[in-house]
């Protein structure tokens, strides 16, 4: 397998163009591959600058995970951090948390953030939404959004060989007017269920509007969590 590393975004298209296969840290893949063969070619994303940003509002796909630090909103710093084991986060990208992965550990915050994806194809870069992305399945380069007022983000324990545990993630942005929304997202197993609703009026008005979105659909257990997170964010907003 040739290993193709471009340094330019008309390299990458290249490299696609010619049937590069994109991999990002290979800790999802490899096992396949040893499995059912490996492609002619492989592109990695790793030496390309506008696949390594990290910053306000802005992180590239081939971030690892272990990089993902303060400068980045507490709901997606803790995300990573919380993936797998040091090794993991040491190897895995954002990219392939969110592209490649079914456990998809940082769609949660990138919900809550209401983040919008750079992506790259052949012969076009542009840029599009999160559920285009997951339909779709592009080459990621790089995620945006606008920076919350306060966010947070809760992962259960879970067991070993059992279904993924459950996710919370939570978001408040200010809108116009002085007003403020709150989005909320939900791993639960495999599927994520997302939210949202003004919230300047407290916790419970907040969380009645919520049950009619899509989280209404989540079982009493969940819920009750998604109680626990919507109200101690929405203290942490009124102490700000």
């Amino acid at each position: 397998m040739l290993l193709r590393l471009p340094t330019s975004v008309s390299e990458a298209q290249e490299c696609l163009a010619e049937g590069a296969v994109p991999v990002g840290g290979a800790t999802l893949v490899w096992a396949a591959w040893q499995r059912d063969g490996f492609p002619e070619q492989a592109m990695s994303l790793r030496a390309l600058p506008e696949a390594n940003v990290v910053g306000r509002g802005t992180l590239g796909a081939a971030v690892v995970l272990n990089q993902v630090g303060d400068s980045v909103p507490e709901v997606l710093r803790r995300a990573a951090g919380s993936v797998g084991t040091g090794a993991v986060r040491r190897a895995a990208t954002v990219g392939g948390n969110l592209v490649g992965s079914t456990l998809r550990c940082l769609l949660p915050p990138a919900l809550v953030l209401d983040a919008r994806c750079t992506v790259l194809e052949p012969h076009s870069r542009y840029e599009t939404d999160l559920a285009e992305v997951l339909a779709k399945r592009p080459v990621l380069l790089s995620l945006h959004w606008r920076e919350p007022l306060v966010s947070g983000y809760r992962k259960l324990s879970g067991d070993a060989g059992g279904e993924p545990p459950l996710v919370v993630a939570a978001a408040v942005h200010a809108e116009g007017g002085g007003a403020h929304r709150l989005r909320v997202a939900v791993r639960d197993g495999y599927e994520v269920l997302s939210g949202s609703t003004p919230c300047g009026t407290g916790a419970e008005q907040a969380l009645d509007s919520l049950r009619d979105t899509d989280l209404g659909a989540l079982p009493a257990a969940a819920r009750d969590v998604v109680r626990q997170e919507v109200t101690a964010l929405l203290t942490r907003l009124t102490g700000r």
